[in-house]
């Protein structure tokens, strides 16, 4: 095994070529007042893995690969499992329950 740096992160975004943009969290202790703090980090990273959004992922550093790149996708630990949006399907049901009831079938005749 190299000495290289490995970090896990999230993918945020796949929409370059062969290049993922990857968010890594860390959480650590405030020196002073202790509180815990979070601090988020983006870098882009090369994917030859073909990763997709939500997908956690350990990167390992490289050579500069361009000039934002010197990251590496190494693996996948974690795939995004994508399902269907519910606000999506909430706007079909209600077209389908519009189209089903029309006004224009509902009679206003008192006899």
């Amino acid at each position: 095994m190299n000495n290289r740096r490995r970090i896990t992160g999230k993918v945020t975004s796949n929409k370059m070529t062969k290049t993922v943009v990857v968010e890594i969290v860390r959480k650590f202790r405030h020196p002073l007042y202790k509180k815990v703090v979070y601090s988020s980090k983006r870098v882009k990273a090369h994917d030859e893995i073909g990763c997709q959004i939500g997908d956690e992922v350990q990167i390992v550093e490289s050579r500069p690969l361009s000039r934002d790149k010197r990251w590496v996708v190494e693996a996948v630990v974690k795939r995004e499992t994508r399902t269907a949006d519910a606000g999506v399907e909430a706007i079909a049901s209600a077209d389908v329950a519009a189209e089903t009831i029309k006004p224009e079938a509902i009679s206003h005749d008192p006899a």
